[in-house]
């Protein structure tokens, strides 16, 4: 019987010659993450454990993005915290200021996380490096703390799901579309604990920021990690950017799947997930006439600057809306420069949007983009629970991006074929 990539690549950090779904397992971490909010937390329980030293400063990533630029004096201090273990530890891969970006469009763009890697990080969406052909996992703050001290964490095996995703996807239908309509069809619990792959003719085709999109919200449907077997795409992403080996793994043909998935993504029309859960999704021919307050191109999901191409695509001799707050947030220093220099960042100052720094700020309802009672969002991001970007009593309507700077210059929810 053979196995699942997620399987083998979990297999690969043990000791062990073969693995089952179910099994508790101890396994060697490639990489550690930790952020200005959940790192603190672990820094504390790593002193209070005894820790002199990190188990090897090169595995560890410490990315200050949340709070960022620091918004109080609480998040100062948390920021000073990470700041002063790093430099303690010699941390080398340590981001703040003008080096900072949204940790999941970070990594992977500076080749810290690599195929084959066992990547765990304190925050829900670390799964975005199974884009690469990763095992990429979320953890809590006391997780964390073990791997930075120790260098192993324990995991349960997940099942997998394969989604075996074929067709040609229609004009503006992207990534972000196919994983909302994932989510939406499996509902928040669909894969719980279980690795959602993602295999057929239209994942075969789909562009490197796609990929990411779509394995960064595998989380949004319970699941315990998102993977792609590597192939010549993510090999051409790779290769200029890795600074040490990486490895391809792929399932073998007979590895066993709790579920096979099959999506005819051709029928897609570009999605929007209404408040307040990720699976509550619908057509954008079928949102019907919601008007918005806000309109935020940005994240961990949707940053990057292919989505901000798509962005400046619609927005390029438009303007928001009056009443419509656009706030576009490039994810890295890199996109922003690229931004500046392709003429994007123009485009959206002369749509009269607001150009953030890289920041998960307004994302997670900490600053910089954040609600009041009774506004609505479309956003880019990948959750919108109650609260998720401020007041209780405010909405969050996650869309592509395309979707949002269509939404932004008509005031409504909207599809960017009603331009």
């Amino acid at each position: 019987m053979g196995n699942t990539i997620t399987e083998k690549i979990l297999m690969a950090h043990t000791d062990l010659k073969e693995i089952a779904p179910g099994q508790l397992i101890n396994a060697h971490v490639d990489i550690a993450l930790g952020n200005d909010i959940t790192a603190p937390i672990a820094i504390s329980e790593f002193r209070a454990a005894g820790g002199k030293k990190v188990f090897d400063k090169d595995k560890v990533a410490l990315v200050l993005d949340h709070f960022t630029p620091n918004k109080d004096i609480n998040s100062a201090q948390q920021c000073k915290t990470v700041r002063e273990f790093a430099m303690e530890h010699g941390v080398t891969h340590f981001f703040e200021g003008g080096q900072v970006g949204v940790e999941h469009a970070l990594l992977p763009e500076k080749g810290i996380v690599l195929p084959g890697d066992l990547i765990i990080g304190a925050d829900s969406h670390t799964c975005t490096y199974g884009a690469l052909g990763a095992f990429a996992t979320g953890v809590g703050s006391t997780d964390l703390a073990a791997a930075m001290l120790t260098g192993e964490l324990w995991f349960k095996v997940p099942s997998s799901i394969k989604f075996v995703v074929y067709g040609k996807l229609a004009k503006w239908v992207s990534g972000k579309d196919l994983i909302l309509s994932v989510v939406g069809r499996i509902g928040v619990d669909g894969a719980l604990y279980q690795a959602m792959e993602f295999t057929g003719e239209t994942i075969s085709n789909l562009p490197m920021a796609d990929r990411l999109s779509m394995a960064n919200m595998a989380i949004e449907a319970g699941a315990k990690n998102g993977i792609f077997a590597p192939d010549a795409i993510t090999e051409e992403y790779v290769k200029p950017r890795a600074k040490r080996p990486y490895k391809f793994y792929a399932s073998d043909a007979d590895a066993v799947y709790a579920d096979v998935i099959e999506i005819d993504a051709s029928k897609l029309e570009p999605q929007v997930a209404f408040p307040h859960l990720p699976s509550n999704v619908k057509g954008v021919s079928q949102a019907g006439n919601v008007k918005i307050d806000q309109a935020l191109i940005g994240s961990c999901t949707n940053g990057r600057i292919e989505d901000l191409r798509i962005a400046a695509q619609i927005l390029k001799n438009r303007k928001a809306a009056p009443g419509v707050r656009l706030i576009v947030v490039p994810a890295t220093p890199f996109i922003y420069k690229q931004a500046l220099q392709e003429g994007l960042l123009e485009i959206f100052m002369d749509a009269e949007a607001v150009i953030s720094p890289p920041s998960c700020g307004a994302c997670l309802g900490g600053h910089l983009g954040i609600l009041a009672e009774g506004e609505k969002s479309v956003a880019t991001t990948n959750r919108n629970f109650v609260g998720r970007m401020g007041h209780p009593k405010s909405e969050v309507y996650l869309a592509s991006p395309a979707v949002a700077a269509a939404s932004a210059v008509l005031g409504r929810i909207a599809s960017p074929e009603e331009l």
